[in-house]
């Protein structure tokens, strides 16, 4: 390590964001970059860990902890202290596909199991992740890379997430012939039409989409393998095929009134306001404004964040967000120990933005209101830790224009009791004996990015429905 005593001389600093009033006006980004010699001094705080837990990706308790595309977090970190960023971005590239995505939206375990963080505010490694990515596409640096040769294999990857575009561009960079199917009028999946754009701008997405292309990867948008385009014709066309499709069936919340009018599941409605940003009124009748209305948002993980602050900038009349979880405390619990991913109370930007526009108080507030499954009869006496007024509880009877749900827990969208030949590999029994007539190997391919709270976890992650 160039600087072993760094993490002694520097403080950890984040880059300020856009001021969350000014931000609500529009849907671009609004995060910054810190000045090069503040980013050498982030990397400086590295330390020279004999075990750097940061890229270890394990699953502790039921929690991520550490990076699990296993990045050399380290080694970048040491990198950009030396200022040799063109190195930095190479070695990120390693292990990465996407850092410029990641870097946006990953809710960073790496940071959770920093050593320094044992002690001390942990690396950023999160905000260097992204610094590297934008300027090695400021400055040319990561440019198309076709394979010198070619297999002669031909490879359909369906689905164009995450998962689907890291297998895509990894298949070709083998050699392979890839031809990715999606759905939808765009590539991206996820990252195009799940993540709102004042996260993850659009641009960023196409622009690595146009890289894969220039290499050699072949794209079909608006085709739904089993739908418009058969499965067997799929089997019959190439030698191998990867499903990673997403999970766009939400779980539903079977209540009283579910049914009414004004209720969406997160996903229509930030489907829908992504269509509206890129098509305009192109995008048709599919819109789903919260301007002027009073809004709920069931559920408090990342989606429900993302339904609060796409409200935010339509300009709803109210906002509330119910999470079923009780507020967590400010530092780690006991049982929540260093490097597992520390469960601690966080306020996230739309929180940050609502606090700002409709006041009062802030989200500790909010928290000690709905957080109970069932609201007390009468005023509580605990006190708003931002305002000092007593917490009054949630009435049931909210005259609400416009509900979302966004609990997490989605049905696959390809089934496992599904009858379709292509969602599960052949048998070594059901193999024809002839090579020549052996039907096209099938993988199934998880998201890459698969944080938080594994399937294992005694409680499940939470998700988000605007209602």
């Amino acid at each position: 390590m160039g600087q072993p005593t760094g993490f002694l001389e520097f403080s950890r600093t984040v880059p300020l964001d856009r001021q969350p009033r000014e931000r609500v006006a529009d849907f671009r980004e609004f995060h910054s970059h810190l000045p090069e010699a503040t980013m050498r001094e982030q990397g400086a705080r590295c330390m020279d860990c004999g075990v750097p837990f940061c890229h270890t990706g394990k699953i502790i308790d039921g929690l991520t902890s550490g990076c699990p595309l296993h990045n050399l977090i380290p080694e970048w970190n040491d990198l950009i202290y030396r200022g040799r960023w063109h190195e930095a971005i190479d070695r990120l590239h390693r292990t990465n596909n996407f850092p410029e995505v990641t870097g946006r939206v990953c809710p960073a375990p790496c940071e959770g199991s920093c050593v320094l963080g044992i002690n001390a505010p942990p690396v950023t490694i999160k905000v260097i992740e992204c610094a590297i990515a934008d300027r090695a596409f400021r400055e040319g640096w990561v440019e198309a890379s076709p394979p010198s040769f070619r297999t002669g294999k031909k490879v359909a990857v369906v689905g164009s997430g995450p998962a689907g575009l890291a297998c895509a561009g990894e298949l070709n960079r083998a050699g392979h012939a890839v031809t990715v199917f999606e759905r939808a009028d765009r590539v991206g999946g996820l990252m195009m039409y799940g993540i709102p754009a004042m996260k993850l701008d659009k641009g960023i997405v196409e622009r690595r989409t146009r890289l894969l292309a220039e290499e050699g990867v072949q794209f079909v948008t608006s085709t739904e393998v089993g739908k418009n385009y058969p499965t067997e014709k799929l089997r019959q066309e190439f030698d191998a095929i990867a499903l990673c499709g997403g999970s766009t069936v939400p779980r539903d919340l079977p209540v009283a009134g579910r049914a009414l009018a004004g209720v969406y599941f997160a996903m229509e409605f930030l489907t829908a306001n992504t269509k509206r940003l890129l098509d305009g009124e192109r995008a048709g009748d599919g819109f789903i404004s919260a301007k002027d209305k009073n809004v709920i948002v069931i559920g408090g993980g990342d989606t429900g964040t993302d339904c609060v602050g796409t409200s935010l900038r339509h300009g709803c009349k109210s906002l509330v967000q119910l999470e079923l979880l009780p507020r967590p405390p400010d530092a780690r619990a006991d049982d929540n120990p260093w490097p597992q991913w520390p469960k601690i109370f966080r306020v996230d930007y739309a929180q940050e933005e609502a606090a700002e526009i409709f006041g009062k108080c802030g989200p500790s507030r909010w928290w000690g209101c709905v957080s109970s499954r069932r609201p007390p009869a009468r005023p509580s006496s605990r006190k708003c830790p931002a305002a000092g007024a007593p917490c009054r509880p949630i009435s049931c009877s909210w005259r609400w224009g416009l509900s979302v749900l966004s609990r997490l827990g989605c049905s696959p969208s390809l089934a496992s009791g599904s009858t379709d030949a292509a969602t599960s590999p052949p048998t070594a029994a059901s193999r024809p004996a002839s090579p020549a007539s052996s039907p096209p190997a099938t993988w199934r391919v998880a998201s890459r990015w698969s944080y938080g709270p594994s399937p294992r976890a005694a409680t499940p992650p939470s998700a988000s429905i605007v209602s």
